[in-house]
């Protein structure tokens, strides 16, 4: 009997912990106080939006515009509104390979998001562990690594980004690289200053003097008090990176044409940008700015929400 109350009892939840109870009020705090400029709020939603049609395009797509057999040539240059020979009216027209530009701009805006994400959260992996180990160890490594680290912030992006596009080739894969590349200084920086103010606290020094692993002191009690910058840095290099994959691809140098990109589809209709057919460049062009500043306004929310000093 006792062993069956044994295993009973095993099986219950635990109760939550002060902990969790902490974080969830933080979530509903920063929610709360998010939620007090509308702009920002509608910038979430469109983001939201965004990232729905651009990772469903194969589901809310009409058209699969990279699926050669499905494109009709004789579908080339139609009007925005007009209707095709399978009998689907194209909302934003088509390009000269008869694609619908709606579906080309959504699947380019899935393209975009994976990038931006991707080459964002490696950014901030690699800045996160080279700003942490500058600030914990001082001395020597501080001065090397935050010296190369200002080499580059000395650097362009864009400038970076295209010597290394040029020297890795075209691809989802090498595009994300040189961004990571081009970017994690600015995650570094901010890492190795918000560390550098809590190194010489308290906490950190009583985590120093215990047998405590090395990492467990970065990652489990130094990290967690500098993440609130590194957020709203994330935020506003996601954004950075997407309009820098765009500019790459624009300058071909970026994604191949058998990718869908914003770029690409606003370089294709460049040459027709004096003509009656503006919508081949217009559109992605909305879209993607759309997208961009979209993500800044919620990225300058989240900093007045973290910050108490910007809060009005």
């Amino acid at each position: 009997m006792s062993d069956t109350a044994s295993m009973a009892q095993a099986t219950l939840p635990l109760p939550p912990t002060p902990e969790t109870e902490t974080r969830a009020q933080r979530l509903r705090n920063f929610w709360a106080d998010y939620r007090r400029s509308p702009v920002a709020v509608a910038s979430l939603v469109v983001i939201l939006l965004l990232a729905f049609v651009s990772f469903g395009a194969p589901l809310v797509s009409p058209q699969d515009p990279y699926d050669m057999a499905a494109l009709d040539w004789m579908d080339a240059f139609l009007h925005p509104g007009e209707t095709g020979s399978g009998g689907y009216t194209h909302l934003l027209g088509t390009d000269n390979a008869g694609r619908d530009m709606l579906s080309a701009i959504f699947y380019g805006l899935r393209t975009s998001f994976v990038i931006g994400l991707s080459a964002g959260a490696l950014a901030l992996f690699t800045g996160i562990c080279v700003g942490l180990t500058a600030a914990y160890f001082g001395g020597r490594v501080e001065s090397l690594l935050m010296r190369i680290v200002d080499l580059q912030l000395s650097m362009p992006a864009i400038l970076l980004a295209l010597v290394l596009v040029a020297m890795l080739g075209q691809g989802v894969g090498q595009i994300i690289l040189a961004l990571v590349v081009a970017q994690y200084a600015y995650f570094a920086r901010t890492t190795h200053g918000a560390a550098t103010v809590e190194r010489s606290k308290d906490y950190i020094e009583a985590a120093r003097s215990t047998p405590l692993p090395t990492r467990r002191v970065l990652f489990r009690h130094l990290l967690p008090n500098v993440m609130p910058p590194l957020i709203v840095v994330a935020t506003v290099q996601v954004a950075s990176a997407i309009a820098l994959e765009a500019t790459l691809s624009f300058l071909g140098v970026g994604l191949p044409l058998t990718e869908p990109s914003l770029g690409s589809l606003i370089s294709n209709g460049f040459k027709y940008i004096h003509s009656d057919r503006y919508w081949l460049s217009i559109y992605p062009g909305i879209f993607l700015m759309i997208t961009v500043v979209a993500i800044n306004l919620v990225g300058d929310q989240v900093r007045s929400v973290l910050d108490p000093r910007r809060q009005r």
